[in-house]
């Protein structure tokens, strides 16, 4: 039998979820999820997450997206050009079909009383729990930073941007099962110690492949190889040009011997829908050039219609202010009620 935290137990849960929310049982669910602005959103993203948001968002769920501006300085010394992430992040949303007037969109920084929730969140984890957490340690390494508080409360972070808004599920990857966990961890021992006020949160694994980078590698604007969403088609042509392929004139799709080749193939197909060992087939001995062309005709296909729209939200920034203003404000007043449930919970009441 599996444990109760494992990927298959996290799993099964995660496809009754979708079978119920599928059904047009949408009522039990309020969706959270979100990004760090620290740059601009590329295709990786849109396939990994974005298109699902949207799609549940259409199915009727109650969703929220965080722009988790302060968790920018988890692992960086500057919040240089964060203002500028924050406003392209949500024109970035709202092409992508993203709608105001059915998702709360809201910045951390600008809720203060749903990370208020910290501190009676701190008092229910150990620090041996928060310093096992994978993406602490990995943000750690990468950073090569020393290990700040903000980083080692990373997780609890997490926590409160689930918990303030009653979230119970959170679309994620595997890899990011651990911050469901200790989010569970924290609504069920607050519940048990003070009385009942948070649901119970399960992960929504996503079934989307992940998408890799021109290069093979993941996908990183840090990497220049991701086609960002707001990039023109001419940007998208030049940067798809200049991805290395290899010396193999015969196109075929080999990801773990020709990542390069392999990954131009990938995003060929899911932009296409096909697969990609048919394209491989098709395109034969074209070489590098000729698939390169094809790789780039569906990018810009594809996201012909968003860039369209995305391009109408660049000349109307006060209309990106006034989304963003809005979703402060109710993200603000649905953080009080909570905390004001929390402090009722917890004898805090004068």
């Amino acid at each position: 039998m599996p444990n109760e935290g494992s990927y298959e137990v996290a799993l099964k849960r995660s496809n009754a979820i979708r079978n119920d929310i599928e059904s047009g049982n949408v009522a039990p669910y309020t969706m959270l999820t979100g990004d760090r602005p620290t740059g601009r959103l590329h295709l990786g993203h849109y396939f990994g997450t974005l298109a699902e948001r949207v799609r549940l968002q259409n199915l009727g769920v109650a969703t929220n997206i965080i722009i988790a501006d302060y968790q920018v300085i988890t692992d960086r010394d500057t919040t240089e050009h964060i203002q500028d992430n924050v406003y392209n992040m949500v024109m970035d949303y709202l092409a992508c079909g993203i709608d105001p007037e059915k998702t709360m969109i809201f910045t951390h920084s600008a809720i203060p009383a749903a990370n208020q929730l910290m501190l009676p969140f701190l008092s229910l984890v150990t620090e041996a729990e928060m310093e096992r957490n994978p993406t602490v340690k990995a943000e750690q390494a990468a950073s090569g930073h020393a290990l700040t508080g903000l980083l080692l409360t990373y997780p609890v972070h997490q926590a409160c941007d689930i918990l303030f808004c009653k979230g119970n599920i959170v679309p994620v990857g595997k890899d990011q099962l651990p911050h469901i966990e200790i989010t569970s961890k924290i609504a069920r021992r607050f519940n048990e110690r003070y009385g009942k006020v948070f649901p119970e949160v399960s992960g929504l694994l996503t079934s989307t492949p992940l998408l890799p980078g021109l290069d093979g590698r993941k996908m990183s604007k840090s990497y220049g190889n991701a086609i960002s969403l707001c990039m023109t088609e001419e940007e998208t042509a030049k940067l798809i040009k200049k991805s290395k392929t290899d010396s193999d004139r015969t196109i075929t799709f080999d990801p773990q011997n020709r990542p390069g080749v392999s990954a131009l193939l990938t995003t060929a197909s899911i932009c296409t829908g096909r697969d990609p060992q048919e394209i491989a087939e098709e395109i034969g001995m074209g070489g590098a050039g000729q698939l390169k062309q094809y790789v780039t005709e569906a990018v810009n296909t594809y996201f012909a219609p968003l860039r369209e729209r995305r391009r109408s939200y660049e000349h109307n920034l006060p209309y990106i202010k006034e989304v963003l203003h809005e979703g402060n404000e109710k993200a603000q007043a649905v953080a009080e009620k909570t905390l004001d449930e929390v402090r009722e919970a917890m004898g805090m009441i004068y």
